[in-house]
This record gives structure tokens, sequence and C-alpha cells, in this order.
């Protein structure tokens, strides 16, 4: 009887546990996430200038901003899904999934769908994140389906 209510409480402490606001991380300190696009791999930039954790799903976070390739700027909005999360004593690692639709303008718009990983070390002292890193792996496909590029991105 005290095991199954010992799980019951695990259980419930588990249902209910919140995972922590980390909106800010997707901001990249106001830098441009950079890595190419394509098979020739043309730089590809991409600038996160909102991100909100969804009030209703504390799992997902939506992020609006713009890319650039050559002279190819569009604005995106999109979300950011948390599938997994593992934590070791001083490094954490985040999996997860994203989709980012940019602006419906021609030729050269479309959509970013792919996973990220993020991974960070863990300072007792300072009980601050230190040496973050994300990388967002993916693929870019036009509206119009003419074009279909392998994507890689990472923060700076």
């Amino acid at each position: 009887m005290k095991k199954l209510l010992w799980i019951l409480i695990l259980a419930c402490n588990f249902a209910w546990g919140q995972m922590p606001d980390i909106s800010n991380v997707w901001l990249n300190n106001s830098k441009p996430y950079i890595g190419t696009i394509g098979n020739k791999g043309q730089q590809l930039k991409l600038k996160v200038n909102i991100s909100e954790q969804n009030k209703k799903n504390d799992q997902e976070y939506f992020i609006s901003g713009y890319s650039l390739v050559d002279d190819s700027y569009a604005k995106y909005e999109g979300k950011i899904t948390i599938s997994k999360y593992r934590d070791a004593k001083r490094k954490g690692v985040v999996f997860g999934d994203y989709e980012l639709a940019e602006e419906a303008k021609g030729k050269h718009s479309g959509i970013f769908k792919g996973k990220f990983i993020y991974t960070f070390k863990w300072n007792k002292k300072t009980e601050k994140i230190e040496g973050q890193y994300i990388e967002f792996i993916g693929d870019w496909k036009s509206y119009d389906g003419t074009l279909d590029f392998k994507t890689r991105l990472k923060n700076q």
C-alpha cells in the first residue's frame, strides 16, 4: 500500500510539474543563428526577435523574426516544441522540433521544419547557465513546392 501511495505521489508531481520559462534562450542574446542552406552551403541567417512561452502548453514557444539568404529577406512566425529533456549534474540537454513559416512573398519564401538540440552547462557556484549550444537541423521548402533544401543553423 505504501508503494502504491508513493508511486501516485510521484506521478502527480510529474504531471503537474512546470517547465521553466526559457523563452530568452531562443533570443540568442540578440544575435542571429548562422548556418547553411542548400547543397552549395549558401549562408543562412535566422534572427529571433520575439520569443514567448505558450501559456497553455509550457513545452511550446512562439517565436518570430526574420531570415536572410543573400538579398532574400523574409519575416517568419512559428513555434519551437520541446519533446525531451535530459539533466545530468553539470550538463543539460533539451531536444525538440521547430516549424517556422515565412511570409508568402514569391518563390523564395517557404517553411523551415526540423529538429533542434540545446545543450548547456550549469555552474553551481554562480547558479547560472554557461556554454550554451543550440543547433537547428532540418529542411526549408518553398510554398510553391519547387524548392527543397537542407538547413543547418547554430548559435554564435
